[in-house]
């Protein structure tokens, strides 16, 4: 345990190095920037004011940017550590394979995570110095869905990291995930397959498989329970899971994916060929 801890530390170390990190953080903390300087906590949109019109923004930056950001930033984690022999290295030391997984994947969940939430804490720190209403709930809640969102992207870059040599390849790869769960990412889109006379069922249960999806429609739970925005899917929704089960789906499915991706990668990492 104590050399898991002293790999995530040299990960984070590594990290702090890195000029993604500061972009990174540079991307999440400019935007709240942004938003406080332009007004946007001051107007009103289909009835959000103050810090929930933030978040709102916020969200929808987020479901983009976040996912490409893991991705483009983790796959090279494990495949570059082997181009770059740091993998032998590391090996030579009396470190297990899982140590060293494992501390990567938690290093790495640290610095992918931090920026956002300190985004985030950003933006609730502004409200309470203007005097507005913070919705603590939904700060929490819209934490939880940010944990998981990372998790799950997370789990999916250590994989694909795993199972290709080359960084090149797994940074094609990354982008070609991003793009194809990007593709699928509004319900409402997905109203055209409908036209094709397929079961609206399985279009439905094939959306709320993409973890980007589940997270955008907890997040809108968030702040229209009711899910107007969606049209009519949001009945299916609401009469199969009802708003609080819908929510407890978006925060604990996208870890569950995370996690079997993570031991798909691990399981790929002791079985492979590692140099």
């Amino acid at each position: 345990m104590k050399n898991l801890f002293l790999i995530a530390y040299l990960d984070i170390r590594e990290s702090l190095r890195s000029k993604w990190f500061y972009v990174y953080a540079v991307v999440f903390g400019g935007l709240m920037g942004l938003f406080f300087i332009t007004g946007v906590s001051d107007s009103v949109v289909m009835g959000f004011t103050g810090l929930s019109r933030m978040m709102l923004i916020f969200i929808q930056v987020t479901i983009i940017i976040l996912p490409i950001f893991i991705l483009i930033t983790t796959v090279k984690s494990i495949s570059g550590d082997r181009e770059s022999n740091v993998l032998e290295y590391m090996l030579s030391f009396p470190v297990s394979l899982r140590d060293y997984y494992w501390g990567k994947m938690l290093g790495r969940f640290i610095t992918v995570f931090t920026p956002v939430f300190f985004a985030l804490l950003l933006g609730v720190v502004f409200g309470l110095v203007h005097g507005g209403d913070m919705p603590w709930r939904m700060i929490g809640l819209y934490s939880l869905l940010l944990v998981s969102m990372s998790f799950v992207f997370l789990g999916i870059a250590f994989w694909l990291s795993t199972i290709v040599k080359s960084s090149d390849i797994a940074l094609g790869g990354a982008f070609v995930i991003w793009i194809t769960l990007l593709a699928f990412i509004d319900i409402a889109l997905m109203g055209l397959m409908l036209q094709n006379r397929l079961d609206d069922n399985v279009i439905v249960t094939l959306a709320m498989l993409n973890p980007i999806e589940v997270f955008r429609i907890g997040a809108i739970t968030l702040f229209d329970p009711e899910l107007t925005v969606i049209g009519p899917v949001a009945y299916y929704l609401l009469d199969t899971l009802g708003s609080v089960w819908l929510m407890v789906y978006s925060v604990v499915y996208p870890i569950i994916v995370g996690i079997l991706f993570a031991f798909l990668g691990y399981t790929a990492f002791r079985k492979k060929d590692l140099l």
